[in-house]
C-alpha cells in the first residue's frame, strides 16, 4: 500500500484474534484474558504467519497500563481498605515478602543473579486484580466479607507494586542491572538516589492529594454542565493520560503511579461513577491490547525447553502463595474461611507481573527466558484459577468437617468486628446512594415535566441548578429587571404581583421563564410568601439545556403561553368589571 499501516494492522489483528480466542476461552469456561494472551502469541514473532509490530505494541501496552491503573485508582475505596486493614495490610506485605524470598531462593538454584531473583519473586508475588474480581463476580462474593478482604489484600499488593515500580530503577545498578538504570545512581550514593526518588514521589503525591481534589472535581463538574457526553469522556481521558504523562515528565515517576493517582483524585468527585462508566469501553479496549502485546512477547517453546522450571514457577504461584496467605491469615488470628478465600484468589498472577517483568528486562536485571517463564506462569495460573477455587472450596469443607473449631470458634471475634465495620460502610454507601436517588425522585415528583429525561440528564440538570432560599417577604424578582434566570419552586410558595392581580405559585411551579423566552425585561414582581427552596437556572444553562431537549422547551413555552393568556384574560375581566 502507498502508506504505512502497521498501527492499523496491529490494532485490527489484535482485536480480531482477541475476540476469537477470548470467545473460545469463555466457551471453555476460562477467563477471556487467557484468550487475549493466546491471541498475542498467535500474532507474535514466535509463531508463523502474520507478525505484528512489537515496538508499536509496547506503546499501546503502555496506554493499557495507564488505563488499567487509572481504573484501579478510580474504584479504590479508602473506607473499604481501612475496614479490612487489620488483615489486608500486614497480610499482603508479609505474603509479598515471603513469596519474593521464595522466588529468589528458586532462581538461586537455577544459577540466576540476586537482581533477577528479586524481579522474578516480585512478579510471582502479586496476583491479578482483574482475574480475582472476575472470579468473585461469578460466585457472587464481591460484597461478602471474604470477598472484601481478598479485594483489599490485592489493593495493598497493587500499591506495593506501584512502589516497587518506582524504586526498582533506583536499585537496578546495585542489583546488577544497567549502570545508568537508576538515573544518577552512578554518580552518587544509592541512598541519595532512593531519597531523591522518594522525595519526587512524595512531591507528586502531595500535589495530587492536596491540589487534585480541588481542581479535578471542579473541572469535571464544569464539563458535565455543558451536557456534551463526548466532551465529558474526552475530559476524563485527558485527565488520566495528562496526569500520568505529567507525573513522568515533571516528577520522574512511573506512568502507572501517575495514572493511579489520577483515578484516586477523580474518585473524590460525585461524578466518579459516570467517569468510570464513560471511560470503561476504552479501558477495556486498551487492556485487551495490553494483554495481546504481552502474549506477543511470549515464546511458547519455553514450555518444551524448560518443563521443570515451568512446574517450579506454577508450584510457587498456585501452591506456595496460597499456603503462605492461608498461614498468614491464621497467624493474624482471623477466621480460616478468610484464609481459604484469599488463598484461592492469590493462586494466579497477572497484569503487574507483566509490567514488572518488562521493567526488569529493560533494566537488564531479568533475561528474556525469565520473562517467558513469568508469562508462562501467568497464562497457566489464570487458566487453572477456576480449578484452584474449586479445590479450595472442597478443602475448606473437609477441614471444617475434620476440625469444627476452625469454622465455629477460631477468629470469630475478629470476624464479627470486621462484619460490623463493613456493615457501617455499606450503610453509609447505601445512604449516600439513596440520598442521590431521592434527589432525582423528588425532582421528578415535584416537576413531572422532567420525567422523560434519563438518569444522566437528571444528574446534568441537578448540576445546572443553583440552590437558593427565600424567606417570607423576600422579593425574588423585580419589575423591569433584566431576565437572566428561571426559577423552579422545590418547596414553599411565592406570589406573582401583576398590575391588577396576584397569583400564588407553590411547589412544582416555575416562574421567570418569559423573560428568557422573549428576551424582554421582567413584567411583574415575585415575592416569597413562605420559606422557599428554589432551583435557579441561568440564561446560558437554560438555553443550552433546552436546545438539547426541544420537547422540554416546547412544554415550558406552552405553559408560559397558557399562563400569559390566562393573565391577559384575567386583566380584561378585571377591566370590564371596573368599567361596569
Amino acid at each position: 500500500m502507498p502508506h504505512d499501516v502497521a498501527l492499523i494492522a496491529l490494532i485490527a489483528a489484535g482485536f480480531v484474534f482477541a475476540a476469537i480466542f477470548g470467545y473460545l476461552a469463555d466457551r471453555l469456561h476460562l477467563p477471556p484474558l487467557v484468550g487475549y494472551l493466546v491471541a498475542g502469541v498467535i500474532i507474535g514473532s514466535s509463531t508463523p504467519g502474520f507478525v505484528a509490530d512489537v515496538s508499536l505494541a509496547s506503546q499501546l501496552a503502555e496506554i493499557g497500563v495507564i488505563l488499567l491503573m487509572f481504573g484501579v485508582g478510580l474504584h479504590f475505596s479508602a473506607a473499604d481498605l481501612l475496614a479490612v486493614r487489620g488483615v489486608a495490610i500486614p497480610g499482603a506485605i508479609g505474603q509479598i515478602a515471603i513469596a519474593t524470598l521464595l522466588g529468589v531462593g528458586l532462581t538461586s538454584l537455577w544459577g540466576w543473579s540476586v537482581g533477577a531473583g528479586v524481579v522474578f519473586g516480585l512478579s510471582l508475588a502479586v496476583a491479578s486484580t482483574v482475574v480475582l474480581l472476575k472470579a468473585l463476580e461469578e460466585r457472587n462474593l464481591v460484597s461478602s466479607t471474604n470477598g472484601r478482604v481478598a479485594v483489599g489484600w490485592l489493593i495493598v499488593e497493587d500499591l506495593a507494586m506501584v512502589l516497587a515500580l518506582v524504586l526498582l530503577p533506583a536499585f537496578a545498578g546495585v542489583l546488577g542491572g544497567h549502570a545508568d538504570a537508576g538515573g544518577h545512581a552512578a554518580s552518587g550514593s544509592i541512598w541519595l538516589t532512593i531519597g531523591m526518588t522518594l522525595l519526587k514521589v512524595a512531591a507528586f503525591a502531595a500535589v495530587a492529594i492536596f491540589i487534585g481534589p480541588r481542581v479535578v472535581p471542579w473541572l469535571l463538574t464544569s464539563v458535565a454542565r455543558t451536557g456534551s457526553r463526548e466532551l465529558f469522556t474526552l475530559s476524563v481521558l485527558a485527565i488520566a493520560l495528562g496526569i500520568a504523562f505529567g507525573a513522568a515528565e515533571i516528577f520522574g515517576v512511573s506512568f502507572a503511579l501517575g495514572a493511579f493517582f489520577a483515578g484516586l483524585v477523580m474518585s473524590e468527585s460525585h461524578l466518579s461513577h459516570r467517569a468510570a462508566a464513560d471511560s470503561l469501553p476504552l479501558q477495556n479496549a486498551f487492556s485487551v491490547l495490553f494483554f495481546v502485546s504481552v502474549g506477543m512477547l511470549f515464546d511458547p517453546t519455553v514450555l518444551i525447553r524448560e518443563p521443570l522450571m515451568i512446574i517450579g514457577v506454577l508450584a510457587l504461584i498456585m501452591l506456595g502463595k496460597a499456603l503462605i496467605a492461608f498461614c498468614v491469615v491464621l497467624l493474624l488470628r482471623y477466621p480460616a474461611s478468610i484464609g481459604f478465600a484469599v488463598a484461592a484468589g492469590l493462586a494466579q498472577i497477572g497484569e503487574f507481573s507483566f509490567i514488572l517483568a518488562g521493567l526488569g528486562v529493560s533494566l537488564g536485571l531479568l533475561t528474556r527466558e525469565g520473562q517467558d517463564l513469568i508469562l508462562a506462569g501467568a497464562i497457566l495460573s489464570i487458566t487453572l484459577n477456576p480449578l484452584a477455587f474449586y479445590a479450595t472450596e472442597k478443602l475448606e469443607n473437609w477441614a471444617f468437617a475434620r476440625w469444627p473449631f476452625l469454622a465455629n470458634k477460631y477468629g470469630m471475634a475478629k470476624q464479627e468486628a470486621l462484619r460490623r465495620q463493613l456493615a457501617v460502610i455499606n450503610k453509609q454507601r447505601e445512604e449516600r446512594d439513596r440520598q442521590h436517588h431521592l434527589e432525582i425522585e423528588q425532582l421528578i415528583e415535584t416537576f413531572p415535566m422532567f420525567a422523560e429525561l434519563d438518569d444522566n440528564e437528571h444528574e446534568e440538570l441537578l448540576l445546572l441548578f443553583r440552590p437558593r432560599s427565600a424567606s417570607p417577604g423576600d422579593r425574588v424578582i423585580r419589575t423591569g429587571d433584566r431576565g437572566d434566570s428561571m426559577f423552579f419552586i422545590a418547596s414553599g410558595a411565592v406570589e406573582v404581583q401583576l398590575e391588577n392581580d396576584e397569583i400564588r405559585l407553590g411547589a412544582g411551579a416555575f416562574f421567570g421563564e418569559m423573560a428568557l423566552l422573549t428576551g424582554a425585561r421582567r413584567t411583574a414582581d415575585v415575592v416569597a410568601v413562605d420559606f422557599c427552596q428554589l432551583f435557579v437556572l441561568d440564561r446560558r444553562d437554560f438555553n443550552l439545556f433546552m436546545s438539547r431537549h426541544p420537547q422540554l422547551r416546547a412544554a415550558v413555552s406552552r405553559m408560559a403561553r397558557e399562563r400569559q393568556e390566562s393573565n391577559v384574560s384575567r386583566q380584561r375581566r378585571d377591566l370590564s368589571q371596573d368599567a361596569s
